[in-house]
């Protein structure tokens, strides 16, 4: 089993999941966006892992969530950020035999594109997962 299949598959579930988030994008969180995706949208980007080294071993993660706006200003990308900043506070995932046993945002960046036509937030998480 890949522990970073699971951690995604968990992520992206949890994230479509939650009510907060579904009112600001609906279920337009991705691991790859649609030739013709709608706006807003949180992508699940960058991913590392290594291995840790403890007893019980386990996977440690940095995954970078990006948020794509078009509105003009920084409102709507910072209260999507804030969203799945809260939604991923102590949550319990879990997907094919694999849980995250630590899960947390790291900081998020929030910035408007040269061209003003969008505005752009990252979050990068930390998360540790093990086998179930």
């Amino acid at each position: 089993m890949s522990h970073e299949l699971a951690l995604q598959k968990a992520l992206i579930a949890h994230l479509r999941a939650d009510d907060a988030l579904q009112a600001l994008v609906g279920d337009r969180v991705w691991d790859s966006a649609p030739e013709s995706t709608g706006f807003p949208h949180v992508l699940l980007g960058r991913s590392e892992s290594r291995p840790v080294r403890a007893d019980g071993c386990g996977i440690e993660h940095a995954l970078t969530l990006t948020v794509m706006s078009r509105l003009k200003g920084t409102e709507e990308a910072k209260a999507i950020a804030a969203a799945v900043r809260l939604r991923l506070a102590d949550a319990r995932l879990e997907a094919d035999g694999v849980r995250a046993v630590s899960l947390g945002v790291r900081f998020a960046d929030v910035w408007p594109a040269p061209d003003g036509n969008r505005t752009f937030a990252v979050l990068r998480l930390r998360a540790v997962t093990e086998d179930a």
